[in-house]
């Protein structure tokens, strides 16, 4: 069987302008998947992969960023959306940095996304693949964080932040035959995610979604686990880990343009620096006959 090579994308929010950079230098060195999966902003920001829009990320985020419409308290109060959703699935990539809607449906590659179902606390998984209406609802669906999002009803499900159930959805990714995987993670090694301080608050809002509620509180130890597992494949050899060197200087919600600029710069070094050993991890057959 050939070797299907696979691209996963962590979350973080604005932490995803690195991952953009990456992205952008993997796709200007014409690094090829076969299929990619991305979380929150890994998914927002990821899908431009499929599309073959490198510089697209950075272009929107610099113009918008102290847009209200994009991401305002105001939003907040008045939508129910700390990142507008009309304004950002709907007015940016139809008009105003139009998504290039026809490469990606043309792009054979699989592009995988990740809801967090509220009803029953698990992850939800679904291929985009055509990059119109329905897709991009599922995009936001990902990236809907709690207390910052309303829950977005896509597919039958009633979802948020995929982050919240599967925060690195690698092993999903294997699952579907992916054997040669690139991942890229938004925290630097030896992060560990502590307890969500906000669980009092988000107890009291999400009251009617108890088994959301659990996931929500077990999710620094899946996550550490999950990072655990990963730094073990990689010193196996069977996994490329692409991360920041140290912390991002940059804020979950950031409108500052040097911010935005800088962490965008640091992921496109990093991506530079580690290019020919992935070039070499993806060409090798592994573990294949």
């Amino acid at each position: 069987m050939p070797v299907k090579r696979g691209l996963v994308m962590e979350g973080g929010a604005m932490r995803g302008l690195f991952t953009a950079g990456v992205i952008d230098g993997m796709m200007e060195a014409g690094i090829v998947f076969d299929g990619a999966i991305g979380v929150s902003a890994g998914a927002v920001f990821g899908c431009n992969y499929k599309s073959n829009q490198p510089g697209r990320v950075l272009r929107y985020n610099l113009r918008f960023c102290k847009d209200p419409r994009y991401s305002s308290f105001r939003s907040l109060v008045t939508t129910g959306d700390l990142f507008g959703a009309d304004f950002c699935y709907r007015e940016i990539p139809d008009r105003l940095d139009p998504f290039d809607k026809q490469a990606y449906r043309e792009n054979p590659m699989d592009f995988f996304v990740v809801g967090t179902d509220v009803h029953t606390g698990q992850p939800v998984y679904h291929n985009c693949l055509e990059g119109g209406e329905e897709d991009l609802d599922w995009f936001r669906a990902s990236a809907s964080m709690p207390l910052a999002s309303r829950i977005v009803s896509v597919g039958g499900y009633d979802l948020l932040d995929g982050g919240i159930a599967d925060s690195i959805p690698l092993a999903y990714l294997e699952e579907q035959g992916y054997d040669r995987n690139v991942v890229v993670l938004t925290q630097p090694m030896g992060y560990v995610k502590t307890k969500n301080k906000a669980m009092p608050l988000l107890r009291r809002v999400y009251k009617d979604y108890p088994q959301l509620l659990d996931t929500l509180a077990r999710r620094q130890d899946v996550y550490n686990e999950t990072t655990a597992a990963i730094r073990e494949k990689e010193r196996r050899g069977e996994v490329f880990v692409i991360r920041p060197e140290a912390p991002l200087d940059i804020k979950r919600v950031d409108h500052n343009r040097a911010r935005i600029q800088a962490v965008y710069d640091l992921g496109r070094a990093v991506a530079e620096k580690r290019l020919a050993a992935m070039r070499t991890f993806l060409e090798e057959r592994g573990n294949q006959p």
